[in-house]
C-alpha cells in the first residue's frame, strides 16, 4: 500500500489564508496527501483579529509560530523575519513534511521559505513571477521563487517570468489564482444576516475598502490614507465597509486614521479588523466597488464582475482586468473621479463579457493532484535550467 505524502501549508495573514483555503481543502480531501497547517504572523496577533481562530473554526489543526514584534517599524519587520525563521525551522523539523507549500511574497513567508530551504525540504510556491512595484514584497517574491523547487503560477506571463529566472520548466505549472476558486464557489451569507453582522444595512452604493501601507514609499503614509478618506467623504450616500490593515511597517498610522473615520460616521461606515473569508466575499458580492490597494481587487473582484478602484503603486505591475481602474493615492480628486467612473452604468455595462486574467477556478484540486504526483527526488535535486541567450525580462 502506497503511503500518503505529508504536505505542510504555511499561512501568515488573513489575505494568504483566503487564497490558500481552496488548496488546503483539496489537500485535506486528497487520498494521497496528509495536511499540516502552520500559522504565523498576523494570525496570532489580536491587533489583526487573531485570525488563527478562523483557521481552527474551519476545522484545521494548527501549529503556531509567533514572530511579530509589538511596534510597526522596519526594524521590527526585519526582526520578525529572524524570529520567524527560527520558529519555522523548529516547527518543520518536528513535523517532518515531504513538501512545504507557501503563497506569495510577504515577510512572514520569507521566514518559512528560508527554513524549508536550509532543512532541505522541497518548497512549492504559489503566485510567483508577479510584479508589485510599490512593495518590498516584489523582492521577497522573487527570492522565494529561487528558493522553491515547484511553482504554481497564476497566469502564463508569470510562468514565463519564472522560466526566465532560471527555474526548470518541468516544475512550473500555470494553474490560475486559487482566490478565484473561493469567489466562484461562494455560498454568500443571507443579506439580512450580513447586515446584522456588519452593524450597517448595505444599500447601493456600497464600497468595500481595504488599504495597506506601501512599503516602498518615501513619503508620509498618513497623507496617502487621508486622500483616500477625503475622496470617500465625497460620497455621503454610500455605505462603506472597511477591513483592517496588515502587519507591514507603517500600519499604525493607517489603522488610527481608519478608526477615527469610522467612529465619526457610525451610521454608514463599518470597520472590522477582519471579516473572515465568507463575510468578506459576501460583502464583495453586494458591493458597488472594491476600493484600495489589496490584491483581492485584482483577483477575486473581477471574478465576481465587481469593479475595482486600485489606488497607488502597491499592486503596480500585476495583470489587470478591464474592471480595474487605477489612480494615484496622493490625489483625492483623482480617487473621487475614479469612483464616479466605476459607478457609471456605461462603464459597468462593458464588464459583462469580460474574461478575468487569473483563470476560471478549480485551482485547489489541480494543485493537490500535482503535489501528490510530483517526483520528490527530482525536486530535492532541483535541476537548474539554463537561461536562453535571448531571454528578456518583460
Amino acid at each position: 500500500m502506497t503511503s500518503t505524502r505529508h504536505v505542510a501549508v504555511v499561512t501568515g495573514a488573513r489575505a494568504d489564508y483566503g487564497l490558500l483555503r481552496p488548496v488546503m481543502d483539496a489537500v485535506r480531501a486528497h487520498p494521497g496527501l496528509d495536511l499540516s497547517v502552520i500559522a504565523t504572523g498576523a494570525h496570532l496577533d489580536h491587533r489583526f483579529g487573531h485570525t488563527v481562530d478562523q483557521i481552527t473554526a474551519d476545522g484545521f489543526s494548527v501549529t503556531s509560530v509567533p514572530m511579530l514584534e509589538p511596534d510597526d517599524s522596519v526594524l521590527a519587520m526585519a526582526r520578525a523575519v529572524g524570529r520567524g525563521t527560527i520558529g519555522m525551522a523548529e516547527a518543520l523539523a518536528a513535523l517532518r513534511p515531504d513538501l512545504v507549500v507557501v503563497l506569495g511574497d510577504r515577510f512572514e513567508i520569507l521566514a518559512a521559505a528560508q527554513a524549508a530551504l536550509l532543512l532541505a525540504i522541497p518548497l512549492a510556491h504559489l503566485h510567483g513571477g508577479e510584479v508589485t512595484e510599490g512593495a518590498v514584497d516584489e523582492s521577497i517574491r522573487h527570492a522565494i521563487t529561487k528558493m522553491a523547487s515547484l511553482h504554481f503560477a497564476a497566469a502564463e506571463p508569470y510562468a514565463r517570468r519564472i522560466r526566465q529566472m532560471g527555474e526548470n520548466p518541468a516544475f512550473i505549472f500555470t494553474v490560475g489564482a486559487p482566490g478565484v476558486d473561493s469567489a466562484l464557489a461562494l455560498d454568500p451569507l443571507p443579506d439580512a444576516v450580513l447586515d446584522q453582522d456588519l452593524g450597517v444595512a448595505l444599500r447601493s452604493p456600497t464600497f468595500l475598502v481595504t488599504y495597506h501601507p506601501v512599503t516602498r514609499r518615501d513619503g508620509d503614509e498618513g497623507a496617502a490614507i487621508d486622500h483616500l478618506l477625503a475622496a470617500l467623504d465625497g460620497f455621503p450616500q454610500a455605505r462603506i465597509v472597511i477591513t483592517g490593515v496588515n502587519a507591514d511597517a507603517g500600519h499604525q498610522v493607517v489603522s488610527r486614521r481608519l478608526a477615527a473615520f469610522a467612529a465619526a460616521r457610525p451610521e454608514r461606515v463599518s470597520l472590522h479588523d477582519t471579516l473572515g473569508q465568507r463575510r468578506y466575499l459576501s460583502v464583495m458580492r453586494r458591493a458597488s466597488l472594491v476600493i484600495g490597494n489589496s490584491s483581492s481587487g485584482l483577483i477575486e473582484a473581477p471574478a465576481l464582475k465587481v469593479p475595482t478602484i486600485d489606488i497607488g503603486d502597491r499592486q503596480a505591475g500585476r495583470l489587470r482586468a478591464q474592471s480595474v481602474i487605477h489612480c494615484d493615492d496622493l490625489d483625492a480628486t483623482a480617487i473621487a473621479a475614479a469612483i464616479e467612473q466605476g459607478l457609471s452604468p456605461a462603464f459597468r455595462a462593458t464588464l459583462d463579457a469580460m474574461q478575468p486574467p487569473y483563470g476560471g477556478g478549480d485551482v485547489g484540486r489541480t494543485v493537490a493532484d500535482i503535489l501528490a504526483g510530483i517526483d520528490i527526488a527530482q525536486l530535492r535535486r532541483k535541476p537548474f535550467f539554463d537561461l536562453p541567450e535571448t531571454s528578456s525580462w518583460p
